[in-house]
């Protein structure tokens, strides 16, 4: 009798492990679903920005000649290089080193944070407006709406380094951080072609 519960409980722990596999690959599918959706909605952009840059006479708003690029410029250098802090961090949960976790999260988070407050003293700096013809419209669009998932990334790294405080929360699995991680690559990977498109390409 207790050599048949012991398989039956080994049995009930196999099926839970396949159970909580399954899950996270399903939560891992879906996630790359949704960066795909974004993917589709970032391309559209470009392609629209591509296409009023090629066929618009007038393409600058009055007075304007080109953008600066040396702040852009540092401003990309430093979100960037953020990809490789955050990937830092990940590894430092995959070795159980919680308090690297914490500070290269935190890194991650400053250097998204300075991201966002160059991008808005740029804003702040700039001699046209979101009216100011099609490619004021399409600038702040892109650089907005890029923006704002700079500013999601932050928010759920900061939720990360919450949950790193849950005794053993990370002890089941990292999902939420590999998930976290992805997205920010892929805000990286965004930003690298509109500063190509918008700043080099002038």
């Amino acid at each position: 009798m207790t050599a048949e519960r012991a398989i039956a409980q080994q049995t009930e722990a196999e099926i839970r492990e396949e159970q909580s596999h399954d899950e996270a690959g399903n939560s891992k599918f879906g996630f790359i679903v949704f960066l795909l959706s974004e993917s589709v909605i970032f391309l559209s952009f470009f392609a629209g920005y591509i296409i009023y840059k090629t066929s618009t006479t007038d393409w600058y708003p009055a007075g304007v000649t080109g953008l600066e690029t040396r702040e852009p410029a540092i401003n990309t250098i430093v979100l960037v290089s953020s990809s490789f802090v955050i990937y830092v961090a990940e590894r430092y949960l995959h070795d159980k080193k919680i308090w690297g976790f914490r500070l290269f999260l935190l890194a991650t988070m400053a250097m998204g944070g300075y991201f966002l407050y160059g991008q808005a003293v740029e804003w702040n700096g700039l001699p046209f407006g979101i009216t100011s013809g099609l490619f004021g419209g399409t600038f702040y669009l892109l650089t907005g709406f890029h923006g704002l998932h700079v500013l999601t990334g932050i928010l759920l790294q900061t939720l990360m380094l919450g949950r790193s405080f849950l005794p053993g929360n990370y002890d089941s699995g990292y999902f939420g951080v590999e998930a976290t991680s992805l997205f920010w690559h892929f805000v990286d990977v965004i930003w690298i072609i509109l500063y190509i498109l918008i700043y080099v390409w002038q």
